[in-house]
C-alpha cells in the first residue's frame, strides 16, 4: 500500500472514531525511540602494546550486583577477567594467565561459576567469582573437529550450547561453523552444522529456541528445540541485519522477547521483537569507538550495559532496556 494511501485511510478511520465517541481512547501503543544515545560509565581498558589493542566482551553480572568483563586482548599478565562495580565506577582484576584469549563468559545456573570461552586453544574453563580454582570444563574436539567457542548460552539446568565460530577468517560463503552441546555430564553434540561462522547465542525468553547470529551472514537465525533440549527440530532464518562493513557479534533477549544484536565494527546496538520489527538502535559516542560486541542487561532492571570498544581503549557504556532482564539477557 502506497503512503499516501495509508495515511488518507488512518485519517478518515481517525475521524470516525472521534465521531462515534467524544473520548475515544487512544489504541497506538507505546514506542521506543528511533535512537538511544547511550552514556559512558567508564573507560575499563587501555591499548596493549603487545597485542596491537584492546577488546572488551562477556558482560555479565553476578549474583551480588557486579559486572565481570574480558579483554580479549589481553596479553600473557594482564587482566583478562575484569570485574566493574558500575556505582562506584571502580575495576578490580579478577584473572591472568600466560595463554588464553578469552572471547565471552557466563555465569552458570548449575554452580554459579564464571565460564569463560577460550577461543585459542578451543577450551571451556570455570573459576570462582574470585579467579580461583580453575578448570577445564572442555577441551579437545567435536566428532572430529577442533571446537573455536566463542559464545555461551545455558539453559535452565545448566547444559552449555556455545557457537562453534569456525569460518570467521574466511569468505562468507564457507560454511564450517556449528553451534555444539556441552551437557552438564561432559558429552558434547553437534545441535546444527554447516553455519557461516556462529557468534552470539542466546536463549529466548522461554527457553524453547535459541537465537543464534551468523558473523559472516549478517543475520539471526532462529534454532528450535526438542523438549529433550538436546536436538535441534526446526531452524530458519529470521532477521536478516542491515551491516554494511560491520558484522553481527554477541546477542541477548530481555523478559518480552526483543533481541539485543550487538556489532563488530559498529559502536551500536540494534533491538529487534521476535518477529522481526526493529524497535530501536542504541548508540554509543564519543571517541574513536569501533565496536560495541556484546550486551548485558541486570536480571529484574532494565539497566542495560554494553561492551564497546576502539583504539582509545575498552568501555563500558549504559542504557535503558526496553524490558527487564532475565537469566538469558546477563551476558553471553
Amino acid at each position: 500500500m502506497r503512503k499516501p494511501v495509508a495515511a488518507a485511510l488512518a485519517g478518515s478511520a481517525a475521524l470516525l472514531l472521534v465521531a462515534c465517541s467524544d473520548t475515544a481512547p487512544s489504541t497506538e501503543p507505546s514506542r521506543a525511540p528511533e535512537v538511544q544515545v547511550a552514556a559512558e560509565v567508564l573507560r575499563v581498558t587501555t591499548p596493549h602494546e603487545i597485542t596491537g589493542g584492546t577488546l572488551l566482551e562477556g558482560p555479565t553480572f553476578s549474583e551480588d550486583g557486579f559486572l565481570y568483563v574480558v579483554d580479549v586482548m589481553a596479553p600473557p599478565g594482564e587482566p583478562k577477567v575484569l570485574r566493574i562495580d558500575t556505582a562506584d565506577k571502580s575495576i578490580e582484576d579478577v584473572y591472568t594467565d600466560e595463554a588464553s584469549a578469552f572471547t565471552s563468559a557466563q555465569f552458570s545456573p548449575l554452580d554459579d561459576r564464571l565460564y569463560l570461552t577460550d577461543i585459542l586453544s578451543g577450551s571451556i574453563v570455570s573459576m570462582t567469582a574470585e579467579g580461583d580454582d580453575v578448570q577445564t570444563v572442555f577441551s579437545g574436539s567435536v566428532d572430529g573437529t577442533q571446537m573455536l567457542p566463542d559464545d555461551i548460552a545455558f539453559d535452565e539446568v545448566g547444559n552449555m550450547f556455545v557457537t562453534d565460530t569456525r569460518g570467521m577468517e574466511g569468505p562468507g560463503w564457507e560454511t564450517p561453523g556449528r553451534v555444539v552441546r556441552i551437557g552438564v555430564d561432559g558429552t558434547s553434540s553437534v545441535i546444527a552444522s554447516d553455519l557461516p561462522s556462529p557468534n552470539g547465542i542466546v536463549f529466548d525468553e522461554d527457553d524453547a529456541g535459541l537465537w543464534v547470529a551468523q558473523y559472516n551472514a549478517n543475520r539471526i537465525d532462529y534454532l528450535e528445540l526438542d523438549e529433550s533440549g538436546t536436538a535441534a527440530i526446526a531452524a530458519h532464518p529470521a532477521i536478516h541485519v542491515d551491516a554494511g562493513r560491520a558484522r553481527v557479534d554477541s546477542t541477548a533477549v530481555d523478559a518480552a522477547g526483543n533481541i539485543y544484536q550487538a556489532f563488530h565494527g559498529r559502536p551500536e546496538i540494534e533491538v529487534y521483537s521476535s518477529t522481526g520489527e526493529r524497535l530501536t538502535t542504541i548508540v554509543a559516542t564519543g571517541g574513536s569507538l569501533e565496536s560495541a560486541t556484546n550486551i548485558a542487561i541486570a536480571p529484574g532492571t532494565t539497566d542495560g550495559y554494553m561492551t564497546v570498544s576502539g583504539p582509545d581503549g575498552g568501555y563500558v557504556y549504559t542504557f535503558t532496556a526496553l524490558a527487564e532482564g532475565i537469566r538469558q539477557s546477563n551476558g553471553g
